[in-house]
Order: C-alpha cells, then sequence, then structure tokens
C-alpha cells in the first residue's frame, strides 16, 4: 500500500511581493513586467546564494524556503538593498518596492510545494512589511537577533486574517546612523540657543544632554529627582533586557505612587492651636 502519510518539516519560509503591483500594471504594463523580470531574476540568484530555494512565484509573489534562519534573513536584507539599488540605476515615477515576510514553523511537504501554517504566517508578516521592509515572526527574532548586526523594532501583536495574532518585529535595513541635519530645526529657538543646542553626530552631544538633564533634575525636589533617576534607570534596563516583554511599568508605577504620597503628606499643614500654659 502507498504510504499516504503528509510528510512535515520544519523550515523557515520567506514570502516577498510588489507593493501596489495592480496599480504599477494599470500605469505601464510593458515595463512593469520588464522590471517584475528582473527582480525575479536578482532574488533567484540571491536565494540560491544563500541555500535557498524557490518554492513557488505566482503574479508579482515569490515563496522560497531555506534550512537557515539566518540565511534567510540575511537574504531578505540583500534583496531589499538589490532591488533599491536597481531603483536608483533605473529611475522611474513609480519604483518597484517588495514587502518579505519570514516565518519559521511546520510545513507540509507535497513534492516540491510546501503548505501550511508555516507558509500562511510569513505570508500575512509579508503584509504588515512597509515597501521596501521586512518583517519577521517571533520564532525568527529568537534565532537571529543576536546573530546579524542589524536592529529589530517590536511591533507588537498584530491581528492576522484567518490567523492568531503573532508577535512580530520589523527589521531595520541599512543600519544607516542620523547626519547632523537629519532632524528639522526648532524654528522656535534664537540663533544663540541653536548653537548651543547639542547635534545628533556632535561628539559632545550625550555629554550635553546629560548636562541639560541634571541641570532640570537639579531644580526638582530631592524625592522627585531621585524617583525620576530610579524609574528612568529601571526602563532602560527593560529595554536592554528584552523590550518585547515590558515589566518596568509595576516597579515605577510603585515608586512614582510613594513619591506623590510623600509630597502630600510633607505639604499637610499643621495645626494653627496654641498649647495651653
Amino acid at each position: 500500500m502507498a504510504d499516504d502519510k503528509v510528510k512535515r518539516r520544519l523550515t523557515t519560509v520567506l514570502c516577498a511581493d510588489v507593493h501596489g503591483y495592480s496599480r504599477l500594471m494599470e500605469a505601464d504594463e510593458t515595463g512593469t513586467l520588464e522590471t517584475l523580470r528582473r527582480s525575479r531574476t536578482a532574488i533567484a540568484r540571491l536565494v540560491e546564494r544563500h541555500d535557498g530555494r524557490i518554492v513557488n512565484t505566482w503574479g508579482d509573489a515569490v515563496i522560497a524556503e531555506f534550512a537557515s534562519v539566518v540565511e534567510a534573513v540575511q537574504c531578505a536584507i540583500e534583496i531589499q538593498q538589490e532591488i533599491s539599488d536597481q531603483n536608483s540605476d533605473t529611475p522611474q515615477a513609480n519604483p518597484m518596492r517588495f514587502r518579505i515576510g519570514i516565518n519559521l514553523g511546520d510545513v507540509m511537504v507535497d513534492g516540491t510545494n510546501i503548505y501550511g501554517d508555516g507558509v500562511n504566517i510569513a505570508s500575512r508578516l509579508q503584509e504588515l512589511a512597509d515597501p521596501g521592509g521586512v518583517v519577521i515572526s517571533s520564532s525568527v527574532y529568537d534565532q537571529v537577533h543576536n546573530k546579524l548586526s542589524v536592529g529589530f523594532d517590536c511591533l507588537g501583536q498584530r491581528p492576522m486574517k484567518n490567523i492568531a495574532p503573532q508577535t512580530s518585529y520589523r527589521v531595520t535595513l541599512g543600519g544607516r546612523t542620523a547626519g547632523p541635519r537629519s532632524l528639522p530645526i526648532d524654528e522656535s529657538r534664537t540663533p544663540r540657543e541653536e548653537a548651543r543646542a547639542p547635534r545628533i553626530g556632535d561628539r559632545h552631544a550625550p555629554s550635553a544632554w546629560a548636562h541639560v538633564a541634571l541641570q532640570w533634575l537639579a531644580k526638582l525636589p530631592r524625592p522627585v529627582a531621585v524617583a525620576l533617576t530610579v524609574s528612568a534607570f529601571l526602563i532602560l534596563i527593560n529595554l536592554f533586557t528584552g523590550a518585547h516583554k515590558i515589566w518596568f511599568h509595576w516597579p515605577v508605577a510603585v515608586i512614582l505612587f510613594g513619591v506623590v504620597l510623600r509630597t502630600v503628606l510633607g505639604h499637610r499643614p499643621e495645626s494653627d492651636g496654641k498649647t495651653e500654659r
């Protein structure tokens, strides 16, 4: 008898599609198709370089799988960089940009195709991604967050069509640092205040900001200043040890409540009665 048992395996699924594909086709069918072919050629080359394989393509979508989670994320980053470079080399009124979702999960195998929640979740994550961006599942994040020199922004649990909410993370691409003039200037400042203000990129900026913060704290009542300082340290510890698990609000709430209580009791008016002799 033939073995009808469904084969399963744990794999990393990458799902990519073109943002606004229908709109691009409506504007320029020939140009869009040519750009899509060029993009798919680049994607196939990068997938192969990272020991993955293209599982399926239809319309504007691409599904690939990888044995390595790290290779899958690295491939996604390189795909977005490659597509961005192509758009820069051939400027268009409506550039083609992909959204990518990556999930590590169990899939059903049927010949060369794969099915199941592992694939569906990757597809839903792709829908959460920004054009030119990458979104990964928590199972992928657990495997790669300390192995790749990129940033990750926790998106929390987002609702997904026909799938239970999943905790997801946005990959920060490029690792670019903001330049000195990348943020808007506050026009309410005078030229003298603008000149003294710390600037991003200035090697003295951290110490300048610290000086401003210390001056502000010095103007506050001592209990309030201490409470705010301790609260800030707790928040920083929480962020650097795992921002996806928020716990700082409880100890901070207790500290602030204690300060408020002490302030109220400390300012309670004293009795005006006189002691009889």
